[in-house]
């Protein structure tokens, strides 16, 4: 609630309260916003490494509130604010500058390390091995997706208009950081149901990947066996019930080299890898290439959030007598999102996974590609929307189009972040190493967090070169006024830009081999304690449900019995 809401409306924040030009307003909030979902890393490391997830949310929660706290009160202190400076990109310096780069940092800080924990966190609360709690799974980030959209539909309109139309900077701060704060004590309070999962401290999922890249180089001019069985792997007796193991894939075969046996050594942990601990590594290295495939859809995101809203900010925002904040106007997405989640959950994944045997109804993949194309025509979409305001504003300053033509690229990018976001979170999650879900769900932050810099540089990049082809001396964005730019040449940019890379998406998710993992022993014994040794399990996949049929298995243990009593007789 808080969260999205400055996310949309703090460009403004740095326009007309700290004195920004547009240029350094738009990166400034996008630098932010980078920061923010970069750090998640912080989080997932901690959380993977020394503490709980649980606890690691907590601990960065009261650094989040610390940031929004510190906010209020620069925000309502006019001491604290810069004066205007007239053409300058930054009027802000000395104590004042200190004290908001802090903040923004504590906020960046807070929010990236809760959000590399809470998913995993969530996630964990489910045996991905059971085939119930394996569609509960997905649909719990469907549900993560759609509290999400609710909170900030409540953001977007009532603490957005207090802070952008009331212009109370300081009540919308504050608001957010009671909402967090109380949204933290519920988290607390749920401590008792959850299943906490505590890291190892000497198996940090850093530690298994330097080790692997380290005995991979140093084994490089040794030569792999002719059968994958002959690298090592410790056997399932001696790795506990909690540790995976997983099987051997021919992809990256170079890091095999870390699991050959040494032939004049004993085999211990600080000489040779586990099979296991070498596909972890190459599991992350295959979601690499997914990663780098959405960082062009978020850097087109990136756009909303600022030249958007700065856009929406001079056109008519008149809804019969009341004037819409422009950045209330995500709450176009927000309303679709609200609705389609739902939908999408009850009636299209049942329905899909008929067809596809699918848990999640269709693969993960496949809903991230569905988002890149949806972004592409949101794109495309934003640059006409801009060359009718734009031309509008040319002939009749006085009488601008409305603010509901921003809705079309807002409405298709909403449904476009449904399909990739839930898609990626849940991908990272179910195909991490289960000591590195922290660190792999904070992939999907980091694809958010290189499309906000990368938007930066496109930004100052674009502005830089077109200043220098462009026969009147002045680039595609530009000074205070939207209407001597060509933002439509830069939202155009982005759509041919996202249209090769869901080409080049295609190419990596095809790539991809899923996670393939052996048949835990520990938990084969647990159900043969369940079950009893004479019953047997029949998989009934048509559903993804395993159902157990005692009656067929005891028809079918008597027979075997008689066959052996008849035999027995037979030989004597």
């Amino acid at each position: 609630m808080g969260f999205i809401a400055n996310m949309v409306s703090m460009v403004l924040y740095f326009l007309y309260v700290m004195f920004f030009n547009i240029p350094t307003s738009a990166n400034t909030l996008t630098n932010f916003m980078g920061s923010t979902f970069l750090l998640p890393l912080v989080g997932a490391y901690i959380s993977d490494t020394f503490i709980n997830r649980y606890t690691t949310c907590l601990i960065f929660g009261f650094i989040e509130v610390l940031g929004l706290a510190l906010m209020t009160i620069q925000a309502y202190s006019k001491a604290l604010q810069p004066a205007f400076c007239g053409g300058k990109p930054s009027c802000i310096h000395g104590g004042n500058a200190v004290m908001f780069y802090a903040s923004l940092g504590l906020l960046a800080l807070g929010s990236g390390g809760v959000k590399g924990a809470l998913p995993a966190l969530g996630g964990d609360q489910f045996d991905h091995r059971d085939p119930k709690e394996a569609k509960a799974l997905a649909r719990f980030f469907n549900w993560l997706l759609l509290s999400t959209t609710l909170g900030a539909a409540i953001g977007v309109t009532g603490i957005v208009y207090l802070t952008t139309e009331e212009h109370k900077w300081y009540w919308g701060f504050f608001i957010s950081a009671v909402a967090t704060f109380i949204g933290f004590i519920v988290l607390a309070l749920g401590k008792p149901f959850y299943r906490l999962r505590e890291p190892a401290i000497d198996n940090s999922p850093i530690t298994r990947i330097a080790q692997v890249i380290t005995l991979a180089i140093k084994n490089r001019r040794l030569a792999l066996p002719d059968k994958p069985e002959e690298l090592y792997e410790v056997g399932e007796d001696e790795k506990g019930c909690s540790e995976e193991r997983i099987s051997h894939t021919n992809q990256f075969r170079f890091l095999d080299k870390a699991a050959i046996v040494p032939k004049h050594s004993e085999a211990t942990p600080g000489t040779v890898c586990t099979v296991t601990q070498v596909e972890e590594v190459k599991i992350l290295t295959r979601m690499l290439p997914i990663l780098g495939s959405t960082i062009i859809m978020n850097t087109c995101l990136a756009q909303l959030q600022t030249f958007s809203i700065q856009q929406g900010n001079i056109m008519d925002r008149s809804l019969g007598k009341f004037k819409v904040p422009a950045a209330s106007i995500p709450i176009i997405p927000l309303v679709f999102m609200a609705i389609l989640i739902p939908t999408y959950e009850l009636f299209f994944v049942p329905f899909a996974r008929k067809i596809t045997h699918h848990p999640s109804g269709i693969t993960q993949l496949q809903r991230v590609g569905v988002g890149l194309v949806l972004s592409a025509i949101s794109m495309a979409v934003a640059g006409i929307v801009e060359v009718k305001r734009r031309d509008q504003a040319h002939k009749d300053i006085t009488k601008p189009i409305s603010l509901f033509w921003l809705s079309f690229q807002y409405g298709i990018f909403g449904i476009a972040d449904m399909f990739t976001l839930v898609g990626l979170l849940e991908f990272f999650y179910k195909e991490a190493p289960i000591g590195m879900r922290s660190l792999s769900t904070s992939f999907t932050w980091l694809s958010l967090s290189f499309g906000y810099f990368l938007s930066t540089v496109f930004v100052n990049i674009i502005n830089s070169i077109t200043k220098r082809i462009s026969s009147s001396g002045r680039g595609w964005i530009r000074g205070l006024d939207l209407n001597q730019s060509h933002l439509n040449l830069f939202y155009w940019f982005l759509a041919i830009l996202s249209c090769l890379n869901f080409l080049n998406y295609l190419y990596w998710a095809s790539w991809y081999k899923y996670k393939t993992e052996e048949p835990d022993q520990a938990e084969a014994k647990a159900k043969e304690l369940r079950t009893g040794p004479l019953v047997a399990e029949e998989e009934n996949t048509l559903d993804g449900v395993t159902q157990t049929s005692e009656a067929h298995s005891s028809v079918q243990t008597e027979a075997s019995t008689q066959q052996l009593i008849k035999e027995r007789d037979q030989t004597a």
